[in-house]
């Protein structure tokens, strides 16, 4: 399973993530994945507990077989013992201003002119 995962996701997503299950439906298809247990940049001398996961992030990609193709991130989290302090990993997983992956944005902005759905800028 991994080597299509690799196929179908971009790199940096299988560099810290894993994925952990698919749910399937007659229209959709969510891949759940599970951010990896590294905590990136810790501050020397302090001490991290792992503390469950964020908020699961949604993420649209490329159609896959007329199903719509919903990626679902969970990014880790820690406690800083020495702050008591919630921490963790930030990704640039989307396209700015979107929920729609970089790539997939890409495309449809090349398709459309413009890519649907994005949040406008105040």
């Amino acid at each position: 399973m991994l080597s299509l995962a690799k196929l179908m996701f971009p790199s940096e997503l299988l560099d810290h993530f894993s994925l952990v299950h698919i749910t399937e439906t007659p229209t959709d298809v969510v891949f759940h994945l599970e951010e990896r247990d590294v905590l990136q940049n810790p501050l020397p001398g302090h001490k991290y507990d792992k503390n469950g996961f964020y908020e699961s992030a949604r993420i649209n990609d490329f159609p896959l077989r007329d199903r719509r193709v919903t990626l679902n991130v969970k990014r880790r989290r820690w406690i800083d013992r020495t702050t008591g302090k919630s921490v963790g990993n930030t990704y640039e997983l989307t396209a700015k201003g979107t929920r729609h992956s970089k790539e997939f944005a890409e495309f449809l902005k090349k398709i459309f002119g413009s890519v649907p759905d994005q949040c406008q800028e105040s």
